[in-house]
């Protein structure tokens, strides 16, 4: 006799089309919800350690003051103009007075920032271009890239007024890259208005009325508007311009990367240098004054400007950082660049 089988049904488990679409949909809903509130958690911790970066030097040009009584030079220049013309024609420009050994605010301030090795490596006796220490010069430091910005980080390579790679003999000119720049004040930072009439701190004919300029030695008691009230320091995106931590090349310019009308080509100092404007030199349209604080519409290569959402950071000569807002008024950020004007600054 054949055994009885007995038919048993299953029941298979699973999703349905339809529930997996609607889980899928839940998903995407979450997520949409939710990437705003990590993409604002990311920028806020990179706004942070922007904010270190600019504490950590701040930090540094105090104590090169304590140190050497005064803060850097803006960048170092021969300031006998009375031989600048002896010497070899790659080492000055005729036209801005630039010249040897160029080495900038951020370099001198190496050794005060725990960076002394790469200092050692970059005599000041040498030139920020000598082709020997090259490798030195192209180191990338942390400490002067903002992580929020959008360019490159790498090296920069030095270029002349048509963009053209510069050559001083040696071959191209590679220099580490920077996101933050010095204060030159409001007028145009290319060394003095005069040319060769300035002294040895370039007073006589120097416009500027910042922190840092060409050969410049601000002290604390030069600050008569404050430190608290002085802007130094500030962002630069690689966005928008190249600006380097080791120096000024004499005959180098820095070109702009978004077109724009009031924005060209600019003088070596901004390779290290801002201003915020008014300055004799820059004009709109109808012929008024152009004051272009942090992120301003002009995106002029001189100017401050972050990949933060809504202004940039900025480093005040007490030490502390500030957020600047890219709507703040334009006459009080003017203010806040001069350091002995006498413009009263409000504490909104």
């Amino acid at each position: 006799m054949l055994p009885n089988f007995r038919q048993r049904t299953e029941r298979q488990s699973g999703f349905t089309l339809v529930e997996l679409l609607v889980v899928i949909a839940i998903i995407g809903i979450l997520i949409a919800l939710l990437l705003p509130a990590v993409q604002q958690a990311r920028e806020a911790a990179r706004r942070m350690q922007c904010t270190n970066n600019l504490k950590q030097i701040g930090i540094g040009l105090h104590n090169y003051h304590d140190a050497l009584g005064s803060f850097p030079s803006g960048y170092v220049s021969h300031s006998n103009y009375s031989s600048i013309s002896s010497l070899p024609s790659g080492d000055y420009d005729a036209v801005t007075w630039d010249a040897t050994p160029g080495w900038s605010w951020a370099k001198l301030m190496l050794p005060f920032v725990e960076q002394a090795n790469v200092a050692d490596a970059l005599p000041n006796r040498s030139k920020a271009w000598d082709p020997s220490l090259q490798a030195a010069a192209q180191t990338k430091l942390e400490m002067f890239l903002c992580p929020s910005s959008a360019g490159p980080t790498d090296a920069l390579q030095v270029v002349d007024d048509a963009g053209d790679p510069l050559d001083k003999g040696s071959g191209a000119i590679y220099l580490g890259r920077a996101h933050y720049v010095a204060s030159h004040g409001q007028e145009e930072c290319w060394g003095d208005a005069s040319g060769p009439s300035g002294g040895l701190n370039g007073d006589a004919g120097k416009i500027a009325d910042g922190p840092f300029f060409r050969n410049s030695r601000t002290r604390f008691r030069d600050v008569t508007d404050g430190l608290s009230n002085s802007v130094f320091c500030g962002e630069h995106t690689s966005r928008l311009s190249d600006k380097t931590w080791v120096g000024v090349v004499p005959g180098a310019f820095v070109h702009p990367k978004i077109a724009s009308p009031e924005n060209g080509a600019e003088s070596a100092a901004t390779l290290v240098l801002v201003h915020s404007g008014p300055a004799a030199g820059e004009q709109d349209a109808f012929g008024n004054p152009i004051i272009h604080p942090p992120n301003y519409p002009t995106l002029h290569v001189g100017q401050m400007q972050s990949d933060h959402l809504g202004g940039a950071n900025v480093l005040l000569g007490d030490g502390s950082v500030r957020f600047i807002s890219e709507v703040v008024n334009r006459q009080l950020f003017a203010a806040m660049t001069s350091i002995a004007e006498g413009e009263v600054i409000s504490d909104e």
